[in-house]
């Protein structure tokens, strides 16, 4: 379970980098409108996929103190 767990957790620091990219890109302003709708588009998805992670460690979390672990 901890190589799943190490696993989650890498896809989460990655996936929030990247979202940090997308971030420090579209702040830059260098983009046009489309190529800014993209890169928002990008961003949206990443932290969609940030907060699934979070809330899946979360539950995972909850699961393992009602059962006293």
């Amino acid at each position: 379970m901890a190589d799943k767990n190490e696993n989650n957790s890498l896809n989460l620091e990655e996936n929030m980098r990247a979202l940090d990219e997308v971030i420090r890109v579209l702040e830059k302003g260098d983009l046009s409108l489309e190529d800014s709708f993209e890169k928002y588009k990008e961003g949206m998805e990443l932290l969609l996929k940030c907060n699934n992670s979070v809330d899946k460690v979360e539950k995972e979390l909850q699961i393992l103190e009602s059962e006293g672990i």
